[in-house]
């Protein structure tokens, strides 16, 4: 399942955090939400995001 939970603290700083989506579709996924809560300033990315991403480079590697 694919989760995107907006959390707002007590002093109206927001944080997006995203589960359940591989590698960067995550990012594309919450894109509209960051627009509409403000400006980015930090990106933390997961141990998913990474592990599909090596998934996909060693995929790669074997092809050639």
């Amino acid at each position: 399942m694919k989760i995107i939970e907006i959390v707002i603290a007590p002093t109206g700083e927001s944080r997006l955090e995203t589960k359940g989506f591989d590698g960067s579709e995550c990012q594309e996924a919450s894109r509209p939400l960051e627009a509409a809560i403000g400006s980015a300033t930090s990106e933390t990315r997961t141990a998913e995001f990474h592990e599909v991403r090596n998934q996909q480079e060693n995929h790669v590697n074997e092809e050639t």
